[in-house]
């Protein structure tokens, strides 16, 4: 509608109008601060499920044998044995004598592979230093896509070097220019020479392609055959079942291909990183190249036992490199307890416990195995603790005062204050929306119940809480913190009597909650607790209908949206009253003027 503003009357509409609808306003800033103090106590109860979910993941590790069989190792000469056990290994004494260390197999170049080589270059470009009884090189014709050129240039790159031939039956390329075609015939060698504007050179070792002519932005090279220069060869190892490492449809080897333009460091790079298990390296001092298995042992087929570790073939490998497969590694021997025995590694694994060979020796080295007290106090120390920061949490919110003389603000009142002041006002604000919450009250109050109440049918003798040392904080204020009596003395102690009573204590598994470990009972009180702080908050992927504050904000923004239309409907009202108003001042004006013209 057209709004008139007061120059008739002299009044400021606007601000009258401003002043009319703040009145009209109050209801729906109620409504908004409603939804701010429903949003924040959604976020709370949030925020309070994620501290219980957090507990409740820590709370799983403590279900794990593992947390409370820890074992500590000690070896009587740690140059020679190293050891560490699992939670499985039992608490006992190992002597190991007479100890011969496995070896990798490994193969050495018979002799220089060239009286000179880069290994940095490329092999194609070095080619005549690479002489052998009979080639290394597979020719492999490569389809080269049309090329479009995005500006003007007289050179072009090929992917990869090592080209013998291109266009092998025409011996042209074809460049096509504005819709006009010319032949470029073709020149190859490893040094540019003089060239006729019709006439194109490749660089055999590089690739580079050089015009005798510039080629403007948006020529086309037409596509084109080309033949490159590769090494073909492979190599078979076996695991430690003597199964071949490679590809079955390859008879159990693993095939590789290089293009010339690859180094020999590069092609013995990616030798070291495939699945055939070899580090291999070029060595500068004697031009040798050592292939060396990462596994040690005596790893060969399964066929023949007695066989070669590693199989090379391909000319390349077996001519150039000079490398044969005849090396062997050795297995590691050794006395355990006396018992003679043997490994493929020289880190093995028995009865939980696993050993690593560090040297040869022929004395005895004893290894000692026993329940790791420290470990275990520290992990159960450690779970009370987490346990105490969540009822302090928790309980902080629950406990929290609300001061309800601070609201949440409305816009119009954030803008009058600074960002400090306003950030101190809605901590305020924010108080107290849990307080005497019963959900998280009730929850607390069961998770203690789980922590007092005697566990039934443990193996052994300690049943409760206060027969390991661990009780309630006689500080009221504390509101049911865990202590652990002492120094610890009383937990370390049960730990070392009877770690599986204590491990009975915190992770039984039982059909009724009397059965169930401290542990099992916590997790089930927190899954039930959170699903009921869920039902009343949800979470962020839900939908508002499926919580019961969700439902509640709905409602709110349903509110504000019918009230919002009937402020408008109001706001319209006053300035169609107004305008009214101004139009009769208007009339009346217009009257006397006239009226004055007759007396004057």
């Amino acid at each position: 509608m057209v709004r008139v503003s007061g120059l008739a009357s002299g009044m400021d509409i606007d601000q009258i109008v401003s002043d009319l609808m703040k009145a009209e306003r109050m209801p729906i800033d109620k409504m908004k601060k409603q939804k701010q103090t429903l949003e924040w106590q959604r976020d709370d109860y949030r925020s309070m499920n994620l501290l219980l979910s957090d507990f409740n993941n820590l709370a799983f590790n403590m279900t794990l044998q593992s947390s409370y069989s820890s074992k500590t190792v000690s070896s009587a000469d740690e140059t020679k044995v190293k050891a560490s056990a699992t939670s499985s290994a039992g608490n006992a004494s190992y002597t190991l004598s007479n100890v011969t260390m496995a070896t990798a197999a490994q193969s050495i170049s018979a002799n220089s592979i060239a009286s000179s080589i880069d290994p940095t270059k490329s092999l194609w470009s070095q080619r005549d230093s690479i002489q052998t009884a009979s080639s290394v090189w597979t020719e492999k014709t490569v389809e080269q896509a049309a090329i479009t050129l995005s500006a003007d240039t007289s050179t072009i790159k090929l992917a990869k070097g090592s080209v013998s031939a291109v266009n092998k039956d025409i011996g042209t390329l074809s460049v096509t220019t504005d819709g006009t075609s010319k032949a470029y015939t073709i020149k190859i060698g490893t040094k540019v020479e003089t060239l006729g504007s019709d006439e194109v050179f490749i660089n055999e070792d590089t690739g580079e392609m050089t015009f005798g002519t510039t080629l403007t932005s948006g020529s086309t090279i037409e596509a084109f055959s080309y033949q490159q220069n590769v090494l073909h060869f492979s190599m078979t190892t076996y695991d430690s079942t003597g199964k071949a490492t490679g590809n079955i449809q390859d008879g159990g080897s693993t095939p590789f291909e290089f293009d010339g333009s690859t180094s020999l460091n590069t092609l013995l790079t990616q030798i070291s990183n495939s699945k055939v298990g070899i580090s291999a390296f070029f060595d500068e001092g004697t031009n040798k190249v050592v292939m060396t298995r990462k596994d040690t042992g005596n790893l060969s087929s399964i066929d023949s036992p007695d066989g070669p570790n590693m199989v090379f073939s391909g000319e390349f490998l077996t001519g150039f490199l000079q490398l044969a497969g005849d090396a062997k590694g050795t297995d590691a021997k050794f006395t355990l307890n006396g018992l003679e025995t043997t490994r493929k590694s020289n880190t093995f694994t028995t009865g939980g416990v696993t050993y690593t060979l560090q040297n040869n020796f022929t004395g005895d080295v004893s290894v000692n195995v026993s329940n790791d007290t420290q470990k275990v106090f520290d992990t159960i120390k450690d779970f009370v603790t987490k346990y105490n920061e969540l009822i302090e949490k928790i309980n902080g919110k629950i406990t929290e005062e609300r001061d309800r003389n601070y609201q949440p603000l409305t816009d119009q009142e954030r803008e009058k204050l600074t960002d400090k002041q306003a950030e101190q006002w809605d901590d305020k604000a924010k108080s107290g929306l849990l307080k005497g919450d019963t959900i998280l009250s009730s929850g607390l109050n069961q998770m203690r119940s789980n922590w007092y109440a005697s566990v039934s049918g443990v193996s052994g003798a300690f049943s409760q809480l206060t027969d390991i040392g661990i009780s309630t904080s006689a500080n009221y204020s504390d509101r049911g913190k865990l202590v652990i009596e002492g120094d610890g003395t009383k937990l370390k102690e049960a730990i070392e009597k009877d770690p599986q009573s204590v491990m009975d204590l915190f992770m039984k598994s039982g059909s009724t909650t009397s059965e169930k470990g401290i542990v099992r009972r916590l997790r089930d009180t927190i899954t039930q607790t959170v699903s009921k702080v869920e039902q009343r908050a949800g979470r962020s992927t839900w939908t508002s209908e499926q919580f019961l504050l969700g439902r509640n904000l709905k409602s709110v923004n349903s509110q504000i949206t019918s009230f919002e239309s009937r402020l408008t409907q109001v706001e319209d009202r006053y300035y169609r009253q107004f305008t009214a108003m101004e139009k009769a001042i208007q009339n009346a004006n217009a009257q006397s003027a006239q009226l004055s013209q007759y007396f004057s």
